[in-house]
């Protein structure tokens, strides 16, 4: 059956139909009851859209606010998303391809970029298809599974920067004992534990916020599930598990930042006390790309993680959200191969050789 709705979004109105089961007279959008759970606030009206049990889709509203702008940012995103995948795709498999690139710093930057391939594909897909056809529904389910995969590779991404910045302090401050420290077994275990510790912190945030009940209209104005946005939908006392998400930040991002600042200062402490200016350029041009990735991404995911229901406008929260999930993904590829003369050595390389195999042949 086919329903619409009306979503009243500042400076616009957005008119979705969304085609959905036919529900019993009288079930209310967005309600999943769960045994024992709070009355909601807002008196008999919200219990009354609590205690129903028809599930419904959510609707993602993001850039509801701009429509006439949607085919040219779906054109933008398009063009930013297929950067990412190439990019991306390029740096995960030069390590290998060309036997140059086989240091520990290249293997944890191999893994940086597949998490980057992951966040892309989560995201840009669901956002490309919000903006060509607004008003179509996500599934529960579809909305806790790209909330899971997003928690999980921005708490990935978080301890694999931090695996790097580790790397960088080694060689620097510690290169005649590298070869001991970083060795190739203790880098795969570094890089497992990384992807792992993800999965259960993003599995009991999914898990607790969906086991609320939603009320309401179930426009989420993001243009993906995100915390932020699912909250605000709640209609229960999320107290508690708002705590819960700011200490858990703070152990996934501000810890792992500090450790960061920690190794760095360690660095140029050393890098002060070299006697060349050749040797200090070159350690310190070797550490520059990572500082601007890490500056890039917390600058970015700090805003948004560590206050899920502050009082910045869903407009501005879809701006800042864009530059960690799009924009560093495309820009990362480029700032690691622009920056590094044995990447840009070995991507020449690269494409060199299927034309000497060519010729060869």
């Amino acid at each position: 059956m086919a329903t619409t709705e009306l979503y009243l979004v500042p400076g616009t109105v957005l008119l979705a139909t969304v085609t959905r089961k036919a529900s019993s007279a009288g079930r209310a959008p967005c309600s999943w009851p769960m045994p024992g759970a709070r009355t909601p606030p807002g008196g008999p009206a919200a219990l009354a859209w609590a205690n129903q049990s028809g599930a419904r889709d959510f609707v993602l509203l993001g850039f509801a606010h701009v429509p006439r702008l949607r085919p040219l940012l779906a054109a933008l995103f398009l063009a930013l998303f297929l950067l990412a995948l190439l990019g991306n795709t390029l740096i995960a498999l030069l390590p290998g391809l060309d036997p140059a690139l086989r240091a520990p710093m290249y293997f944890f930057l191999r893994q940086l970029a597949l998490v980057e391939l992951c966040f892309s594909l989560d995201v840009a897909p669901r956002l490309l298809l919000t903006l060509l056809r607004p008003g179509r529904g996500v599934s529960p389910a579809a909305c806790a599974l790209q909330l899971l995969l997003v928690l999980s590779c921005v708490t990935s991404e978080c301890f694999l920067l931090t695996a790097m910045a580790w790397d960088r302090f080694v060689a620097i401050c510690r290169p005649l004992h590298y070869g001991a420290l970083v060795s190739l077994r203790r880098c795969r275990l570094l890089a497992a534990a990384c992807w792992l510790a993800g999965v259960p912190v993003a599995l009991v945030f999914t898990i607790w916020l969906f086991s609320f009940p939603f009320c309401g209209p179930c426009g989420i104005r993001h243009f993906f599930c995100d915390i932020a946005p699912l909250l605000s939908l709640v209609c229960a006392d999320t107290r508690v598990f708002e705590a819960n998400v700011l200490v858990a930040t703070v152990l996934v991002m501000f810890i792992p930042f500090c450790l960061i600042a920690t190794s760095y200062a360690r660095i140029l402490a050393t890098v002060l006390r070299m006697p060349s200016a050749s040797g200090r350029l070159k350690a310190l041009s070797t550490c520059a790309s990572h500082l601007i990735v890490v500056i890039l991404f917390y600058g970015t995911t700090g805003v948004i993680h560590l206050r899920p229901k502050a009082s910045y406008s869903p407009e501005s929260k879809q701006v800042v959200s864009l530059s960690y999930t799009l924009v560093t993904p495309m820009l990362n590829p480029l700032i690691y191969s622009l920056r590094n003369k044995e990447v840009k050595a070995a991507l020449g390389r690269v494409c060199r050789w299927p034309r000497r195999s060519g010729l060869g042949a």
